[in-house]
């Protein structure tokens, strides 16, 4: 298969072309170790990766990539090569452009830069990487750039934005979709072809992730826009463990049936990529010699093709939610910990006690200081199954990777428990379990923003969900800092990600109440903020000086240093707290009480002072009016 060098979109309107393989796998079979950069290749052994080039236009590669899928600033400072990026794309172009001869396209590789990780709210960061590299790719003279593996179409748009203006070279813009028919940020198929196409894509297509099978399925229910140009660069199957290895399974005569199908679908440019070969190229190639392209058609639906989304679980009427009921009335949250052994029993008599005293919410915390206590979700089902309590669990990044997290929503979404709060967590190296492996796959932000997705009915990956979830979800504020400014930046943040509610750690003076109001009346969503009686002196100091995010007052700390410890101790605490709040059902409609070692009477009476000085505070204003 030959090309005359036409540009590229004329010849793709009447010719197929074959594309390379993967560029890694080659470079890994070859001795190269993986965790090295492929890319830092170009300098240090130039002669090997133009040994891959060469093998592949000796398949019958009509198209070479060139070795800069990850060549961009952000990937490359991983091995201090930052400084290198623009010499890295013009050898790499140099490289691929001696194995194409006079008949062969070079296509300048431009990969995702979050490269599968969490995707962030703001992807404005990444458009000087992108000039960066796509100017370098331009002056040293590829015939295109090819965008591949981006799982999310915003960020594929924000790459064809910057790079558009700078140059009149096509433009191949290749999604890379973990779910049939759905990025990972939720657009369908047809959608983000749609809108790639009018950011001024000139090839659109799929490649990684999915083998030949289900890009194909991928195409099979797509509508494209007409006179679309479109490409396929599929992975060798699903990677699997056989034999002790990580292998790829498809075989290059699987390959070559598959293209024949791609074609079918109005495939013009195909090549392989994780997994593929040389041998899985040539297969291709032999399969589609002297055959045309053939027209696209695209699928015709009927309406009960799309999958109809159900919400599930809608709240009683009777039974709003804090953030509805905070709205218009005083609202108590009151956090109870899971226990740290298997007796579940004397924790929720706690919870009916607290329940009987008048809260809204029970919040239990997910481990918290990363130390091992009873599923909170377990302990939330039986709470409203047995009793009909409302729980409102925390959810910490630090347990679950993205499986385990999409999992345990799914689960609590199966069990009607829709309230939560998001929170980091506290490393697992500081609890009782020290050997354990924090996760942190995400951060708070990206977990809210997640979360909000499930709502709108799409999973974690991208696939559309049968039912939208309805979570609330509340996001944790921690007002004892020396800069009030930048905390305040970072809750912004979160609100901005789709938090429904703040959740403040506990303060312990009046003018601190009056500060997290100013800092906060602007932000329009519910604060419920956070008060825990102190219990002892020891507590005191303990939680002043060694628990994150707690700061007690020095007029505090004097009040219990005089009376110590026992019964006559916790009163002062529960006389403390009682002051606090006068303080703060006058700024504050959420009232978010943490109970101490277990004392559940002690946040009872709490909860039933808040509810007789906000009826108070009623009758006085109703006497004004």
């Amino acid at each position: 298969m030959t090309t005359s060098k036409k540009d590229l979109r004329e010849y793709l309107q009447d010719h197929l072309l074959i594309g390379d393989g993967a560029m890694a796998t080659q470079l890994y079979r070859l001795g190269v170790p993986m965790g090295v950069s492929f890319e830092e290749l170009c300098l240090s052994n130039p002669k090997l990766v133009q040994e891959v080039h060469d093998s592949y236009y000796e398949a019958g590669a009509r198209l070479l990539e060139t070795n800069t899928y990850s060549a961009n600033r952000d990937s490359l400072s991983r091995y201090g090569l930052e400084h290198k990026v623009a010499r890295i794309n013009r050898l790499a172009v140099k490289i691929a452009r001696e194995s194409a001869k006079d008949d062969a396209y070079v296509a300048g590789s431009i990969g995702s830069i979050l490269a599968g990780r969490v995707r962030k709210k703001v992807l404005d960061e990444y458009r000087d990487q992108y000039e960066e590299q796509a100017i370098a790719l331009l002056h040293a003279g590829v015939d295109a750039i090819i965008l591949e593996t981006f799982l999310d179409v915003e960020e594929l748009l924000l790459a064809l934005e910057v790079i558009r203006p700078l140059t009149d070279a096509p433009l191949i813009a290749q999604l890379a979709t973990l779910e049939v028919g759905r990025t990972r940020d939720g657009y369908a198929l047809t959608e983000a072809f749609r809108q790639l196409k009018a950011a001024g894509a000139d090839v659109i297509g799929l490649n990684c992730r999915l083998g030949p099978a289900e890009i194909l399925r991928s195409f099979e229910n797509v509508t494209v826009p007409e006179q679309t140009l479109l490409s396929a660069f599929p992975n060798a199957g699903r990677l699997g463990l056989t034999d002790g290895e990580y292998a790829y399974k498809s075989t290059p005569d699987y390959f070559a049936k598959s293209a024949l199908r791609l074609r079918e679908q109005g495939i013009r440019l195909l090549g392989g990529c994780c997994g593929t070969t040389p041998q899985h190229v040539k297969a291709m190639a032999d399969a589609l010699e002297s055959l045309e392209p053939q027209l696209r058609v695209n699928p015709i639906f009927t309406q009960g093709d799309s999958p109809q989304v159900s919400v599930q679980h809608v709240r009683d009427a009777d039974k709003p939610s804090i953030v509805e009921r905070v709205k218009t009335e005083t609202t108590i949250i009151v956090e109870f910990d899971p226990p740290r052994d298997l007796d579940a029993d004397s924790f929720l008599e706690g919870c009916c006690e607290l329940h009987r005293a008048g809260a809204d919410a029970i919040t239990l915390a997910d481990n918290s200081l990363a130390t091992v206590r009873m599923s909170n979700m377990a302990l939330g089902a039986l709470m409203k199954s047995r009793h009909g309590i409302e729980p409102l669990l925390h959810i910490a990044c630090r347990d679950r990777n993205l499986i385990g997290q999409q999992s345990h929503l799914m689960g609590l979404h199966a069990l009607g428990i829709d309230q939560i709060l998001v929170i980091t967590g506290d490393p697992s190296r500081f609890g009782d379990l020290p050997g354990a492996t924090s996760v942190f796959d995400v951060t708070s932000f990206d977990l809210i923003r997640m979360v909000k997705q499930l709502n709108e009915g799409v999973s974690f990956a991208g696939r559309p969900l049968k039912q939208k979830a309805q979570f609330i979800v509340g996001a944790a504020f921690n007002p004892n800092v020396r800069q009030m400014d930048a905390a305040i930046a970072r809750l912004e943040k979160k609100v901005e990600a789709g938090a429904d509610y703040i959740m403040t750690q506990p303060v312990y003076d009046a003018e601190s109440i009056k500060l997290v109001y100013e800092a906060t009346k602007h932000i329009d969503i519910p604060v419920f903020l956070g008060i825990m009686p102190l219990t002892s002196s020891r507590n005191a100091e303990f939680l002043h000086n060694e628990v994150p995010g707690i700061k007690l007052s020095p007029e505090a700390l004097e009040r219990m240093k005089r009376v110590q410890q026992g019964e006559a101790a916790r009163q002062e605490g529960i006389q403390m707290a009682k002051e606090l709040l006068d303080t703060a059902i006058r700024y504050f409609n959420g009232i978010y009480l943490i109970t101490p070692f277990h004392y559940s009477s002690m946040t009872a009476e709490l909860v039933q002072y808040v509810r007789q000085q906000s009826a108070l505070l009623k009758v006085q204003a109703a006497a004004h009016t």
